[in-house]
């Protein structure tokens, strides 16, 4: 059985604005229906020691940097060093939602993730009923699906790396947004910008698009 671990944030990655764990567990649960064990861990320091996953989730944002808080930028060296290591060694990970504001400490996991939440540019409608826009039908990540609805957020002028391989789009004011990508990693890297909470994960074709990712991540 293939083993996933789930990085719900916690402390200096972990926003007021996004229950991780509850959607830590609701994605521990879809895993499971898809023949995939999870391991739930909150981003501590020592959050990848003793671990030897196949698939790296990270459902971690913004949080309290200061140092009183959450130890210095200089204690969490060994933590991204061991998810850089991770990577480097070829197993793949997924970034939900937040993720794309997450370790403002670690430059190299925008350029890794193909993006980023940039402040005062990125920015989201209120959450509500949105519609993403396939824009690649032909992928893996994307099969079956031509557009995915969700009770959900809608990122929109992420910052984006031209090197990504865009799959889904959120369209406003005729803009296109991307919000689903392939990374240019290294490995196998897919950002997916839905998610803001479990009531994202209620709907089919949400929930048929995180099962898309994690089966290609996994190389199934």
């Amino acid at each position: 059985m293939s083993h996933a671990l789930v990085l719900a944030g916690h402390g200096r990655y972990q926003d007021p604005w996004h229950d991780t764990a509850a959607v830590a567990h609701r994605l521990a649960g879809l895993l499971a229906e898809d023949g995939v064990d999870a391991t739930i861990r909150g981003t501590l320091p020592g959050a990848l020691d003793d671990v030897d996953p196949d698939l790296v989730i990270v459902a971690s944002g913004r949080g309290r940097p200061d140092p009183d808080f959450d130890g210095t930028d200089d204690d969490w060296v060994p933590f991204h060093d061991a998810l850089a290591a991770l990577v480097a060694s070829g197993v793949p990970v997924l970034g939900l939602h937040q993720a794309a504001n997450a370790f403002l400490d670690r430059p190299s996991w925008a350029s890794m993730l193909g993006g980023r939440w940039a402040e005062g540019t990125t920015w989201h409608p209120p959450l509500g009923a949105a519609v993403f826009r396939v824009v690649d039908p032909s992928h893996p990540v994307t099969a079956g699906l031509s557009t995915v609805e969700a009770l959900d957020e809608r990122y929109l002028s992420l910052e984006v790396s031209p090197d990504v391989h865009v799959l889904v789009a959120a369209d406003h004011d005729g803009v296109a947004h991307p919000v689903v990508w392939v990374a240019p990693g290294p490995g196998r890297v897919v950002y997916d910008a839905l998610g803001h909470d479990v009531r994202s994960y209620d709907s089919p074709s949400r929930v048929q698009l995180f099962r898309n990712e994690v089966r290609w991540l996994l190389g199934r």
